[in-house]
């Protein structure tokens, strides 16, 4: 066994492990329990030169990733920095999206993971423990083999600060069975281990207790390099230890949900999740975050759905980019971090504060890229490499 050194403070813990024939399992740990493994721009450059390195070494076999702690795999992204650098950028007046350097460098390096994870060429294995949001799920989802246990909540709650769910979110929601996905952008609502797998976001439930042994075993495996076989094995491994989730909310509520987002237009389908009357706790939850949302982020996760029809992974990664530069320049999120984080009041002023004023004009100026096709930061993605298909 090998492990780079200084460990305990690095943001990312890397560890290689030796199989029965000698051939290697890349570890890469998110390494910030306190703030629940919080997804950082250093974070994000460290996985990514990592994962490239292992995608490289032809005697790596595999690679799994996991969070520190026992409360999450990953949080979301690290926003009070993000926060400190929108009020930065709006202290300096400037109007053009370009000049927040962090904001445009931590979106462009975490994009660039979650895509690097997506069209990876060996199997990753992402066990999603605990709490697994926003750009947790960005990590998580294009992973091979995705792992949920009894303690996992996935969500995507980007209403609440004002955001719209990025990380390929746009790609990843539209996939959802039925009209889950709208439903899951604009109400944040928690998926349990077997939501997630209805929804497409996880693969296998395996107890958490069962962890330990799960890793003892991918060392006892006689790995190639061959990925295709790599990926059956791991396959194979999982299920031997897998077991039956609970089924969730989602599923359960999947009928009403999809009569309750048939709507036109999002105005439609907000009214009438709003004037929904049900004892049902989850759904109650999910229309009192809709009701408390920024209406901007309800439009935004609306069109950037349409958007992503008949898009590739890649291009629904290049406009996201662009409108996630937008809101940190002149949207809803720093007042959303504001409201949750900084102040904690819990009382975002939204602008526009209804979402009639969230008009779909308002929302095309979110789209307006500084950049043509060709110096888009993120043109490179999808150059070299073949994107695997969620069915």
């Amino acid at each position: 066994m090998s492990s780079t050194p200084s460990m305990d403070e690095a943001p990312v813990l890397f560890e290689e492990r030796t199989a029965a024939n000698g051939m290697r399992i890349g570890i890469a740990t998110l390494n910030a329990p306190r703030t629940l493994n919080g997804f950082s721009l250093p974070m994000a450059h460290l996985l990514l030169e990592r994962l490239q390195a292992w995608a490289d070494d032809a005697g790596i076999a595999l690679v799994v990733l996991q969070g520190a702690g026992e409360k999450a795999f990953c949080a979301g992204g690290d926003l009070h920095s993000l926060y400190k650098s929108m009020q930065a950028y709006r202290a300096d007046g400037s109007t053009d999206v370009r000049d927040n350097a962090y904001a445009a460098e931590f979106f462009d390096v975490e994009y660039r993971v979650d895509y690097a994870i997506h069209t990876y060429p060996k199997p990753i294995l992402c066990w999603g423990h605990g709490i697994v949001m926003g750009g947790g799920i960005g990590l998580m989802s294009g992973a091979s083999h995705r792992v949920v246990s009894e303690r996992s909540k996935l969500a995507f709650p980007e209403i609440t600060v004002g955001l719209f769910p990025d990380v390929g979110g746009s790609w990843l929601l539209p996939r959802v069975p039925g009209k889950g996905g709208l439903f899951l952008a604009l109400t944040g609502a928690t998926l349990n281990a077997g939501d997630a797998i209805y929804a497409g976001l996880a693969d296998i439930h395996i107890a958490e207790a069962d962890r330990p042994t799960v890793f003892e075993a991918l060392a006892g495996v006689y790995w190639s390099d061959d990925a295709q076989r790599n990926h059956a094995q791991l396959t194979a491994l999982l299920q031997q230890h897998a077991s039956d989730a609970a089924t969730g909310p989602l599923l359960r509520n999947a009928a009403g949900i999809d009569a309750l987002c048939e709507g036109a237009d999002v105005a439609d389908v907000v009214a009438a999740i709003s004037a929904l009357r049900t004892e049902d706790p989850w759904l109650q939850t999910a229309q009192a975050t809709l009701a408390a949302g920024a209406p901007g982020s309800a439009r935004l996760a609306w069109e950037l759905q349409k958007r992503a029809e008949g898009a590739s992974l890649a291009d629904v990664y290049r406009f996201e980019y662009v409108a996630a530069l937008h809101c940190a320049a002149h949207g809803d999120f720093a007042e959303g971090i504001r409201a949750l984080l900084i102040d904690k009041d819990r009382s975002p002023k939204w602008q526009p504060a209804a979402l009639a004023e969230a008009t779909p004009a308002w929302a095309q100026t979110f789209f307006v890229s500084p950049w043509d096709d060709a110096t888009h930061p993120l043109a490179d993605l999808g150059a070299t490499v073949t994107e695997r298909s969620l069915a």
